[in-house]
């Protein structure tokens, strides 16, 4: 079997998501319904492992 992941990989991959879909979203001409859904789904994710999101605001 493969290595599992750590918990601070997991949060880092978290934080990798949520930076690139917020970079998307800044070059976005329109609003883009999947793409929201996908940034308030990240939140949710980081807000549960207690990873404060104010500081990741783009």
């Amino acid at each position: 079997m493969g290595e599992e992941m750590t918990f601070e990989e997991h949060k880092s991959i978290l934080i990798d998501a949520y930076v690139n879909l917020m970079r998307i979203k800044k070059h976005q001409k329109e609003v883009n319904e999947e793409l929201e859904y996908q940034i308030r789904i990240t939140k949710v994710k980081l807000s549960t492992i207690g990873i404060d999101i104010s500081e990741l605001e783009y």
